[in-house]
């Protein structure tokens, strides 16, 4: 007797990503356009390049009417001809390429697996494509100019790197998220910010405590301070990563909320405010969607020392790059005008040390929560 045959049904793998299909193929095709270009001037015997925005220091302008950094008009142009510039022209290509097939299969990936993925060793050769991962993020930057496209259109993201509680539900990528029951490790920022993947459902809080580290942040989210003072509570891990950013963007213009900013006395401190507030110099192409003009600096400050009757334990002293970073900052044009701010970096020049957030903690385990930071919003006593 014949065995009866079976078919096995054909399944298809869905993703669990929202897509956002009109920007894709609107990313898509700039990706096209760029490789067409090359592929026309290589039919006609011309040299193949492509030009890319400059991101340095010296194409970056300071727009005092809407307060960010912008990016200038310098281009750079990148030739396969030029021994100088080929494999950057190669790897460039290799990537679009990398960034094409994502938005096909409607998938993303990490700086990290977009490396991976893009690494090979060239035929006939013992050249590598990249060197190390930091060959492929400077590319995919250089992409991100140059296509006018963001890193998240393009299907690729960042580790995640920062946390979230407070008084607001939010929705990612289809699931709800209360922001009130997160236990104590909090909601994980992720890379990806954008409408499409995060909305704000619910939120009651009046304003945001960005706070620069995540052990700062673990006292405040244990003393529940955003419950008792009605707030949003974040942290970046330091410098707030791009999707930190953009969600602080996002809460601050749509929800209407003011951000306060609690972050070391020290130059890394005050820059790190700096990028919150006005954008970073080497990304400045993202700033209309980053930078929060309007986030103010709580603290620590320069007087804290005295005002609070610290101990001498909670000094550390300038070093050399230390005061040759602040006088930098202190030059910036958005900070060279502002008083408050000359006097507080002078003030912190004249010390000779530094102090971070943790140091209120020789005071009391509580202080910065129950006294320092209240204190400073009823008071209303902040650094713009």
């Amino acid at each position: 007797m014949a065995k009866k045959k079976t078919t096995k049904k054909k399944t298809t793998r869905k993703t669990n990503r929202v897509v956002d299909k009109k920007r894709d193929e609107k990313t898509k095709k700039k990706i096209e356009a760029l490789a067409e270009s090359v592929a026309t001037k290589a039919l006609k015997q011309k040299e193949p390049n492509f030009e890319i925005p400059t991101r340095s220091i010296s194409n970056m302008k300071y727009n005092k009417k809407k307060r960010i950094l912008e990016m200038g008009s310098n281009t750079q142009t990148r030739s396969l001809f030029n021994l100088g510039q080929a494999r950057k022209f190669m790897q460039s290509l290799l990537l679009a390429k990398g960034c094409r097939d994502l938005i096909d299969a409607e998938k993303t990936l990490s700086l990290r697996g977009m490396y991976y993925m893009s690494l090979h060793t060239i035929p006939g050769t013992k050249e590598k494509t990249f060197n190390d991962q930091g060959e492929s993020d400077g590319i995919l930057e250089d992409l991100e100019v140059s296509l006018d496209g963001l890193r998240e259109e393009l299907h690729v993201f960042a580790k995640k790197r920062g946390t979230m509680v407070g008084n607001i539900s939010i929705v990612d990528n289809g699931d709800e998220i209360d922001c009130r029951r997160m236990g104590t490790g909090g909601y994980a920022i992720p890379s990806i910010c954008e409408p499409n993947v995060i909305q704000f459902k619910d939120c009651d809080a009046d304003f945001i405590l960005h706070v620069e580290k995540d052990t700062v942040w673990s006292r405040f989210n244990e003393d529940r301070f955003w419950e008792k003072h009605n707030c949003i509570l974040t942290e970046g891990s330091g410098q707030p990563p791009r999707g930190v950013r953009r969600m602080l963007h996002r809460m601050h213009k749509e929800l209407k909320l003011p951000v306060y900013c609690l972050l070391d006395c020290d130059p890394w401190g005050h820059y790190i405010y700096s990028v919150i507030k006005q954008g970073s110099i080497n990304l400045a192409f993202e700033s209309e969607r980053m930078a929060i003009p309007d986030a103010q600096f709580l603290g620590i400050r320069a007087n804290d020392y005295e005002r609070c009757e610290l101990s001498d334990d909670v000094k550390i002293d300038l070093n050399d790059r230390d005061i040759t970073r602040a006088k930098q900052i202190a030059a910036y044009p958005w900070f060279e005008g502002k008083r408050d701010w000359q006097r507080e970096i002078k003030t912190m020049l004249g010390n000779g040390f530094k102090m971070e957030v943790e140091s209120l903690i020789t005071k009391d385990i509580s202080y910065v929560t129950e006294e320092y930071v209240p204190s400073r919003l009823k008071e209303g006593d902040f650094l713009d």
